[in-house]
């Protein structure tokens, strides 16, 4: 039988450390190895929070990329490697040095099961590898397939594949006559991938997950590989509420930065803190998060301006010095101010948290 790693990165925010520890719960059978991949340039919460999730695991592997430099982190070194052009939503190398290639290394040309935390509630793609022999699977999500999964078992092409395997599954799913005639309906523009996927998803999720298991088989992706796969069966959908959840009651705890923490700006009272784990200086950063850390830990913010140099900033148009001045605080503030008033009345949460979830534009890799 060929070996299949299960792997799974911590990055040190609450979705990963949360899947780490349902995975461990739930699937204590599957060998999986914890990782993280270190940059050097964490806060001290998330560093606190990989402690106690290590306790809990029973160690996490550091990953840590340029781990022979002479430079203090491994971003120092890429950033000199990079000529002080600082990384950005169109130019991510930060990710790719640090995140991804130290991740493909440790993997190497092992075939490999990666499970990432994107939450039921997240209307996002996660981290497909450019590697063959490195799968994608979502514990958290109704649908566990990563997109180019999907784009194959319900593509046109593969219908009557698809239908043949239901077919032959076992008599204890009683769905497969409705199951079938939602396969044979070809994908056209009015029912397309999302639409069909639903639609059998709805009706009856373990057996969606045996065909495409099944299917797998006659691939080359590492789930294939498996005799068997305990996910199949899985039909938890796990949202925000209950990431927060199982991090409590196991004793792991959240991480300190998503505190709410109170400010005031003309007579007015909202609430900021971090909302997501990464490096300190991380340019998807909102403006309000900026200030968190202004104001929270003024020597972090201190060191990010340092890298400002020669007219790169790590944000568009704006460098720290202009984002700290008072009035543009004051700006930033009121705004996140009047968008926790409207999330409030629409009965919305109204922490910082909830209000930047449409702004969320993550790098998904950084969180593998």
């Amino acid at each position: 039988m060929t070996k299949v790693r299960h792997i799974l990165g911590i990055s040190g925010g609450k979705d990963s450390a949360a899947l780490a520890i349902y995975m461990k719960k739930n699937y204590p059978d599957l060998k999986i190895e914890y990782y993280n991949a270190d940059t050097g340039c964490e806060l001290s919460d998330t560093e606190k929070l990989l402690e106690r999730l290590s306790s809990f695991l029973g160690g996490i592997v550091t990953l840590r990329a340029a781990k022979d430099s002479p430079e203090k982190n491994p971003f120092v070194h890429f950033l000199k490697a990079q000529g002080g052009f600082l990384p950005s939503p169109n130019a991510r190398w930060c990710t790719k040095k640090m995140k991804l290639e130290p991740f493909e290394e440790y993997v190497g040309s092992d075939y490999a099961i990666s499970y990432v935390g994107i939450r039921g509630d997240e209307d996002r793609d996660g981290y497909i590898s450019s590697k063959p022999n490195i799968q994608a699977v979502f514990p958290f999500r109704k649908n566990i397939w990563s997109l180019d999964v999907i784009n194959l078992v319900l593509g046109n092409g593969n219908i009557q594949k698809m239908v043949d395997i239901v077919r032959d599954l076992s008599a204890d799913f009683t769905m497969k006559d409705e199951f079938i005639e939602i396969l044979e309906q070809p994908l056209t523009k009015s029912f397309y991938y999302s639409k069909k996927l639903n639609a059998l998803l709805d009706l009856d999720i373990p057996l969606f997950n045996h065909a495409v298991f099944e299917f797998l088989k006659t691939t080359d992706y590492p789930v294939g590989k498996l005799e068997s796969f305990p996910l199949l069966d899985n039909t938890d959908v796990l949202v925000k509420a209950d990431i927060f959840k199982l991090l409590e009651d196991n004793g792991v705890g959240v991480p300190a930065y998503y505190n709410e923490i109170p400010f005031e700006v003309d007579g007015q009272t909202g609430t900021y803190c971090r909302s997501r784990s990464g490096c300190y200086f991380c340019f998807y950063q909102q403006k309000i998060e900026w200030v968190w850390l202004y104001e929270q830990h003024p020597d972090l913010f201190a060191k990010a301006m340092e890298f400002e140099k020669d007219g790169y900033t790590w944000n568009q148009g704006e460098t720290l010095a202009e984002l700290i001045k008072p009035e543009r605080i004051r700006q930033i503030k009121q705004d996140v101010i009047r968008r926790q008033k409207e999330n409030a009345k629409m009965g919305k949460g109204s922490s910082l948290v909830d209000i930047l979830v449409d702004d969320d534009v993550l790098c998904t890799n950084c969180f593998i």
